[in-house]
């Protein structure tokens, strides 16, 4: 891919100079999705994103209404961003609507519903969250303790989805491949492996992201849910009666549930239309976001020692969390 076609949020064309100035002193690694990246706080970014980060921690508002939704890059953000906008717009969008060709997932990809906060502010800095209807759905990669303040101290609520590693892995080395420049396009997935053990990738390291979001779920239960993308998957009616009523969304019913749940399928998303044609502003392909949503799919791209390799790593940097995840 050419460095034109790389997305906004990956480019860093348009950087301020606290930016600059602030890159130069942090530590730097190639990438294997990008180019260069840089660790702000623990966490490795792009510039871009880092200037995105920089910017919603200094003007992001947050209200005690909105919701947030939180995942590593490629741990099931799409689907949850459908469910949960057709969770809490189900009054004014009824999902029964829904075969009369009327709602908004039918017509407009989920990322175009739910603005992910970092990627706005590096990419659209005049947009004016104050705009979007109560309550506000946004969602972020952001690790917990590199929130914007507000966000920490409101009552706001903050949903995280967290994905089998492997899984995830997987996802994101099959996604960085359509988007990745040039020079990193034929990165061994060896060395990415590799490079993902030591948590060097966009948002990593993965643990730290995962265990940061986890202990805040049981230290105020109220304020963040800890929800698993596998879980998702095997009981998605049962979660998302769990996730209403961690917002307070009200009674939900049985038939509503699943009327949700088929709307939001993968299996229906990625056939729409919207989901197959197009890019979004960004410069993504929409159908880049639908490859096949499995559990375990890393079967089909992973060695066994790739895959025990990651399994190690995880088991020692979880070790002593009380976090069990699926494989």
């Amino acid at each position: 891919m050419s460095s034109s076609s790389v997305p906004d949020y990956l480019r860093d064309d348009d950087l301020t100079q606290e930016t600059r100035d602030l890159i130069s002193s942090l530590p730097s690694e190639k990438g294997w999705l990008v180019s260069q990246m840089y660790q702000f706080k623990g966490f490795w970014q792009t510039q871009a994103l880092l200037q995105g980060i920089l910017k919603c921690q200094k003007h992001f508002e947050a209200k005690d209404s909105d919701i947030i939704l939180v995942t590593n890059p490629k741990s099931g953000t799409t689907w949850l961003k459908a469910l949960l906008f057709a969770l809490i717009n189900r009054h004014k969008f009824p999902v029964s609507s829904s075969s009369s060709g009327d709602h908004p997932l039918l017509v407009t990809n989920p990322h175009l519903l739910v603005p992910f906060l970092e990627g706005v502010y590096y990419e659209s800095p005049d947009f004016n969250f104050s705009e979007l209807p109560s309550p506000r759905l946004m969602n972020t990669h952001i690790s917990y303790l590199s929130l914007p303040e507000s966000v920490k101290s409101s009552s706001c609520k903050i949903v995280y989805c967290c994905r089998n590693p492997k899984d995830m892995f997987v996802s994101l080395w099959h996604f960085g491949k359509k988007l990745a420049p040039e020079e990193t396009a034929d990165y061994p997935i060896e060395k990415a492996v590799k490079a993902f053990c030591e948590g060097k990738f966009i948002a990593g390291p993965f643990w730290d992201h995962v265990l940061e979001y986890w202990y805040a779920s049981r230290e105020n239960p109220n304020k963040v849910l800890f929800v698993t993308y596998e879980d998702l998957k095997k009981q998605t009616g049962k979660e998302i009666t769990r996730i209403a009523e961690f917002l307070g969304c009200g009674s939900i019913g049985e038939e509503e549930v699943k009327d949700i749940v088929r709307l939001c399928s993968f299996e229906h998303l990625s056939k729409l239309e919207v989901n197959k044609e197009g890019t979004l502003p960004n410069g993504i392909e929409t159908k880049a976001f639908f490859r096949k949503g499995e559990i375990g799919g890393w079967r089909d791209t992973l060695s066994e020692s790739l895959a025990e390799e990651i399994d190690r790593t995880i088991d020692e940097k979880f070790r002593g969390s009380g976090l069990e995840l699926s494989c």
